[in-house]
């Protein structure tokens, strides 16, 4: 993963992203949210929605303000693809 830092996303791109399917405002992933996904990707227990496995760890991301779907974010570049959200339900030791 590297040491480096994750990008600041620009707020007011924040202002106006949603869920590609729920339409629900999004929010950067938390270091512990981040921590906790990249724990489970490491373990091999990570699928997208699609039901692909997950196996690069994330610098960053995105997730529903319910807290249900995290998106990635490639260089600094939010993948919101409804397929490729994970759910957070599958995450054992998420924190909610």
């Amino acid at each position: 993963m590297g040491s480096a830092r994750p990008r600041i996303m620009d707020s007011r791109l924040l202002d106006i992203l949603v869920c590609p399917v729920s339409r629900t405002p999004l929010r950067p992933l938390t270091r512990a949210e981040l921590d906790a996904l990249n724990r489970a990707i490491g373990e091999g227990t990570v699928q997208t929605v699609a039901g692909v496995a997950v196996t690069r760890p994330l610098a960053e991301g995105l997730i529903s303000r319910d807290g249900k779907v995290i998106y990635r974010i490639d260089e600094g570049v939010p993948v919101l693809l409804g397929d490729e959200g994970i759910g957070s339900t599958q995450l054992n030791s998420f924190p909610h």
